[in-house]
């Protein structure tokens, strides 16, 4: 399957978000489980994992913090590890030059949060060139309120991001079904060149 040029990302999966005031402890299992259940897929299928952290100046997300490192309840082991300053993956980090020097193609996006850091990586890319599927499940935001004083939950604002990314920027997929269209794609493959 080395011709099947496909990256998994994850995306900011950090030990900073646990110490934001919006974080939800109570929200991550689902997120966290699916993860680990797409990083190991993606490991077993020869997929390279690149994991990108969002780093700033001073607070949480400063390098010397010491909380720019995987959250504690995944395990990822990463092939490559890049470093952004931006809300895409590919401005600035290096991202964009490893995916071109492999001849990546394709990407799944997976990481927190849902309509910041994962989507404008998703519609960057997408822009890009690369094909994406974005795994929502995958993924982990946060409540917030807007300037009118509105209460959005997790769960609208990850079902916004989908509706407005699917079948324009990407396709919205589980963990389960993203995994199963590289392992088509790499069938298809091995049938083309025999």
């Amino acid at each position: 399957m080395s011709d099947i040029r496909t990256a998994l990302l994850v995306i900011d999966a950090q030990q900073s978000f646990e110490h934001r005031p919006y974080w939800n402890p109570s929200d991550a299992p689902v997120f966290l489980d699916r993860l680990q259940w797409l990083v190991d897929g993606a490991k077993a299928r020869h997929i390279p994992v690149a994991q990108v952290f969002h780093v700033e100046e001073s607070g949480p997300f400063s390098l010397g913090s010491g909380y720019v490192k995987t959250l504690a309840s995944l395990s990822i082991a990463p092939d490559v590890t890049f470093y952004k300053h931006r809300h895409s993956a590919l401005i600035g980090s290096g991202l964009s030059v490893w995916l071109t020097e492999r001849g990546i193609q394709h990407l799944i996006v997976s990481g927190i949060r849902t309509e910041q850091c994962c989507e404008t990586t998703t519609r960057h890319a997408s822009d890009c060139g690369y094909s994406v599927d974005f795994v929502s499940e995958a993924t982990l935001t946060f409540a917030m309120t807007d300037r009118h004083g509105r209460h959005w939950a997790a769960a609208d604002i990850k079902a916004r991001t989908e509706l407005v990314l699917d079948g324009r920027f990407a396709r919205v997929l589980t963990a389960g079904e993203a995994l199963d269209a590289f392992d088509r794609k790499g069938n298809e493959a091995g049938r083309q060149a025999a």
